[in-house]
This record gives C-alpha cells, structure tokens and sequence, in this order.
C-alpha cells in the first residue's frame, strides 16, 4: 500500500495537519497517524473484544521488535520504518486504545488515561526528533480528548491555553489548536471556518 493510500485512511484534519510536517517530520507523522487510525478502527468495530485484544497485543509485539526483526509485508508496519527501534514507545497508543474496549463512551478516567496514552506517544515522537518536549503532553491530552469527543464530566475545563510548539510539531500543533476551539465539545473540524483556522495554525503556528 502506498503512503498515498495509507494517507486517504486518515481523518480529514490529520491529513491538513501533516501537510504542514516539515520534511524530516512528514513521514514520522504519517506513521503515527495512520497506526493511530488502524487502531482506533480495529477498537471501534470490535464485536469480541478477546479477539480484538489479540489483535493489539500483535501490534504491541511487533512494535517492542527491532525494527529490522518486524514482519515484513504489513504496509503500516515498513512505514513505521522510519521510527527505527523508537517505534517501540508508538506502543502507549496500544495500551491507550485498549482502555476503550468495551461500553462506549467512555468514563471521565478511561479518557484521561487514553489521553496520558496518547501524550505518551507524542512525548516519543519530540524525543525521536530531538526536540524540546515542553507543553507537548498537553497538547496530545487535549487533542486525545477532543478527538474522542469523550463524555467527561467537564469537557470545558480542561485548560486549554496557547501553546506553540517548534516547527517539527507543527501537525500536533494544528490539531490542539482545533481542540482548543472547540474546547473539546465537537468534531475538529465541523466546517469551513475551521478549516481555515487549520490553514492559519498550519502557516503561522497561531
């Protein structure tokens, strides 16, 4: 499957977000977005959920692997080539997605941890990058909550502060940036107004 392929799986926002991945970042994104995606589509159309923990617990494995040890014919997994051996931290998006089996929506504590998952991942990607971490896991938890529209308690309170975050994160960068908009309570992107302030976060980073 070509990146172009995997590309048209993910959700409209992520593919304006990672339009704005310098190169260096561009693929890294890509792979983080698309496991994210297949993960997310495995937990949402699961009908038993042992079966689907046994699908995780693949992805967990192959993920702990050296990248030169994974199986080789599954397109996700040879892009995630590009993590090297630092595709094993990818695999808090396992444990995050894995909170979600089961009644949905979610409880306030099953979404934070799925958030503190997800910024988990994030805090690996600014590591692999080499980049300064700060503010990075409070972006991922508001973009993990407003991506999963979860039903917690307060939606509005989380603390959704301007944040700017360097370049290579520009992709994490528009999406908390939509989630601050919406302050967590909708789709990120439910219009053209915010597909403009997508284009505006993507240029300028504001």
């Amino acid at each position: 499957m070509p990146d172009t392929d995997i590309l048209e799986t993910l959700p409209i926002e992520r593919r304006l977000a990672l339009a704005y991945a310098p190169p260096r970042a561009k693929r890294l994104w890509l792979g983080f977005f698309a496991l994210d995606a297949r993960l997310g589509t495995t937990v949402h159309n699961s009908v038993e959920p042992v079966l689907t923990q046994i699908k995780l617990a693949w992805w967990r494995g192959e993920l702990a692997k050296p990248h030169a040890q994974r199986r080789r014919g599954e397109p996700l997994l040879e892009l995630l080539d590009a993590w090297g051996d630092d595709a094993a931290c990818l695999a808090a998006l396992v444990d995050g997605w894995e909170l979600l089996l089961g009644d949905l929506p979610p409880g306030p504590a099953e979404a934070q941890q799925y958030a503190d998952e997800r910024a988990r991942a994030c805090l690996g990607l600014a590591a692999r990058l080499g980049i300064p971490t700060d503010d990075v896991a409070h972006a991922a938890r508001g973009w993990a909550l407003a991506d999963l529209n979860a039903a917690i308690a307060e939606p509005g309170a989380y603390d959704w502060r301007p944040i700017k975050l360097p370049r290579a994160l520009r992709p994490l960068q528009v999406l908390y940036g939509l989630a601050a908009r919406s302050r967590g309570k909708g789709p990120l992107m439910p219009g053209p107004v915010s597909a403009m302030r997508a284009v505006r976060l993507g240029l300028l980073g504001i």
